[in-house]
């Protein structure tokens, strides 16, 4: 049997085809802030919660684009990921504050950032804006990039460090 509340993290987790669909329906009426991300997010912790948190409030709308299995392999090295594609869409759909979840395969999320056309880019602070990934882009239309404070100490490397010791 599944719950609602599976239904509600499916509902939540679409491809880039989908989300132009329901981005275009909700700027025809809403006019939503959009707010964009994106990471690997492969052991979700604190610092991703709290960073996620505070992007969301930057806007309307919060849009996570997550990397595919293979693009976390190609950046992160052949023992990556950590967790499925799926369980990670799935613990970031589980948030309130995440709106919708958007896998790419690529290993920048320069494409998701040109199909959603967001009002905000959000990276985290250890970004120089000119090392942003779709920066320009953004600004080219009136959009504008935020970087967020990190948690110090927080981070799935050092997670994993950790656990190996």
């Amino acid at each position: 049997m599944t719950s609602s509340f599976n239904i509600g993290l499916k509902l939540k987790i679409v491809s880039l085809h989908d989300m132009k669909i329901i981005l275009e329906t909700l700027r025809n009426t809403r006019k939503p802030r959009v707010v964009f991300t994106n990471g690997c997010f492969d052991l979700v912790h604190q610092g991703h919660v709290e960073y996620l948190s505070k992007a969301r409030d930057l806007g309307d709308l919060l849009i996570v684009g997550i990397n595919s299995d293979d693009s976390v392999r190609r950046l992160k090295g052949p023992s990556r990921p950590v967790s499925s594609l799926e369980s990670r869409a799935t613990v970031l759909a589980a948030f309130a504050f995440v709106d919708y979840v958007v896998a790419f395969d690529e290993d920048t999320p320069l494409n998701p950032i040109h199909e959603i056309h967001p009002d905000i880019l959000v990276k985290g602070a250890d970004y120089d804006r000119q090392n942003v990934v779709g920066a320009d882009y953004v600004e080219s239309y009136g959009g504008h990039v935020e970087l967020i404070s990190l948690v110090p100490g927080q981070s799935t490397t050092n997670l994993i460090n950790r656990m190996k010791q």
